[in-house]
């Protein structure tokens, strides 16, 4: 068999996977939002989405910059912590636990998070019984806080394991270096580690951020109404009107912010090699 032939073999079922799966979906996800049922272009779908769900655009991208950096801001430490921590028993209880969102599905985390976070969950029914407030007291932290809360615990695991992994390759000669010249953990972490692991930062944060835009249970269970995130006006249109084109206008949006985000990445990681060149 010819080498050519026998790669063909190889790739051609991923291929195709790829192109049922993803690309045909998204190519008439595009066509469905600015078109009309007999394929004539418009605009009048997006007009309808910002009209309509503006509010929620504005919700959904807060929700996305808000967990993401909270994200960014938590992995790093907890990686930090993983790597240069002289307690080995901290960091073996620590890895088992930061891990554990990794094998939850996002309905699970969201049905947990619903009966954690409730005014009269098993958050506040702990702090209750141990004396520290009174059932009066007690604040439900469903809504904005909550998706918040899920959507940070959920990928916590998944950016923690990308960014610990970058910084345990480096070469630890120069954080002994760093040590032996009086420098504290903090300092080798901003001065040292984090500019060489700035691009597994930039792909853990711009995968998380993908992954957050597409998850529909978290906004339904633990959201409380209006606001909401785009995922859920797109499960309305389509369960409610059965409306595909307005739909996929929301889904082109969140594309478009997906890209937005992913652009920014790369431009700033190009400037950085550029400079360092």
């Amino acid at each position: 068999m010819r080498a050519s032939t026998r790669n063909i073999l190889m790739i051609g079922p991923a291929a195709v996977m790829v192109l049922a799966l993803f690309l045909y979906p998204l190519g008439f996800s595009i066509v469905s939002a600015v078109t009309h049922d007999d394929y004539s272009l418009t605009l009048t779908h997006f007009i309808k989405v910002f009209e309509l769900y503006s509010k929620d655009i504005q919700f959904t991208v807060l929700i996305v910059l808000s967990s993401v950096l909270i994200l960014a801001l938590l992995s790093i430490a907890i990686s930090a912590m993983i790597v240069l921590s002289p307690f080995k028993r901290l960091v073996a209880i620590l890895s088992m636990l930061y891990r554990l969102p990794l094998f939850i599905p996002f309905i699970v985390a969201a049905q947990m998070m619903r009966t954690f976070l409730a005014k009269n969950g098993l958050m506040n029914n702990t702090i209750v019984a141990a004396g520290l407030l009174t059932p009066m007291d007690t604040v439900s932290f469903l809504g904005w806080t909550g998706i918040i809360i899920t959507f940070v615990w959920k990928q916590l695991a998944f950016t923690t394991l990308l960014i610990s992994g970058a910084m345990a390759a480096l070469d630890q000669s120069q954080i002994r270096a760093a040590q032996n010249l009086g420098a504290s953990r903090l300092r080798i972490l901003i001065q040292i580690m984090i500019p060489q692991v700035l691009p597994t930062i930039g792909v853990a944060l711009v995968l998380s951020t993908v992954t957050i835009m597409s998850v529909l249970s978290v906004p339904l269970m633990i959201g409380t109404g209006s606001p909401t995130m785009i995922t859920a006006d797109m499960a309305f249109r389509v369960n409610s009107y059965g409306d595909y084109h307005v739909a996929n206008a929301l889904g082109m949006i969140s594309y478009l912010i997906c890209a937005a985000l992913a652009w920014f990445y790369l431009r700033q990681t190009i400037k950085e090699k550029g400079a360092m060149s």
